[in-house]
């Protein structure tokens, strides 16, 4: 530990995740204990009888929570995240929509007291984003968040249609675990071809006046990834790498379950077509996982992060 304050900073993280779920069970059980016994003193229609009604409501719900967390058993999923957000059909509006679902994952990151850092954002050129990377420091970020691949699909009134009229948009999510440079799969650095290019987004002086832009193109699988965020070439070229071993690593992730669904007989492409979600916001508000058929009318509060029934529904199914 003394030797190695990496390995000792990881150990004491997962110790204290560990202490923590701990401390939350003790309190679930103890706090079943008092139910069941005010159960047994309390009249059936009761006032007191509704209380620990509404008591035993919250109880189920603080005991799905801390069940989940007991699923986050995959060798990547107690690691700190990616998030690589890219505009598919749609045009305007499906940057308009990348861009929103940024906001939507910052806010639900806020929510978990996850530290994020946009660390590439590229504008479209009338409005919304094209493509953005945040990287999401927390315990279990992966685990939570990577059931948020795939493709998120909208449907609205589009505000940039002269005629208003309804609109399907379309947006990626990546997810990628961040795996230190001495884990995960080895990078040959003769496979890369690494690109410098002025920086174009905002930043300081120093920032848009170097080449201290990043661009790595993995040759054998064709993967590209920009970092624009630093101050140096130095540290865009790290973070661009931290992505491009979490893209590779996730491709053969998802090799290997395509093998075994393939066998199974149950593979679907990863195209557009197969969305995960659908968010409609006219002629009718519903967000639908179409995985897990989790649903909900509230799209506005979803939109301001409110992820937790989908991603707890899951990991529950995925189990």
């Amino acid at each position: 530990m003394w030797d190695d304050p990496k390995k000792a900073e990881k150990v004491l993280k997962e110790l204290k995740y560990w202490t923590d779920l701990e401390d939350v069970w003790k309190g679930l059980s103890a706090k079943a204990k008092d139910i069941e016994e005010l159960g047994h003193m309390v009249e059936e229609g009761s006032t007191e009888a509704n209380e620990l009604e509404t008591e035993f409501e919250q109880l189920e719900n603080a005991y799905q929570k801390a069940h989940v967390k007991l699923l986050l058993s995959g060798p990547y999923d107690k690691r700190d995240a990616i998030l690589v957000l890219s505009s598919g059909t749609g045009g305007v509006d499906a940057q308009d929509w990348t861009e929103m679902l940024l906001r939507m994952y910052l806010r639900y990151a806020e929510q978990q007291g996850w530290k994020t850092t946009v660390t590439e954002k590229t504008m479209g050129a009338e409005a919304g984003i094209k493509s953005a990377t945040i990287e999401i420091k927390g315990m279990v970020a992966y685990g939570f968040l990577k059931g948020e691949h795939g493709v998120h699909r909208l449907v609205r009134l589009s505000p940039f249609n002269a005629k208003n009229l309804r609109q399907t948009s379309f947006a990626l999510v990546e997810v990628l675990p961040i795996i230190p440079e001495d884990e995960g799969v080895e990078i040959d650095e003769k496979e890369l071809r690494i690109d410098t290019y002025r920086s174009s987004g905002a930043g300081g002086q120093h920032v848009n006046t170097t080449d201290s832009a990043v661009r790595i193109t993995h040759l054998p699988t064709g993967l590209v990834v920009t970092c624009q965020s630093e101050r140096s070439q130095a540290q865009n070229k790290s973070q661009a790498m931290s992505v491009l071993k979490g893209r590779l690593t996730q491709k053969l992730l998802e090799e290997k379950k395509e093998k075994i669904e393939e066998l199974k007989g149950g593979y679907r492409e990863a195209a557009w077509g197969n969305q995960i979600r659908s968010y409609v916001f006219q002629p009718y508000t519903m967000v639908k996982d179409h995985r897990t058929d989790q649903e909900t009318s509230q799209v506005q509060a979803v939109m301001d992060g409110d992820l937790d029934d989908f991603i707890e529904a899951y990991l529950l199914k995925s189990k």
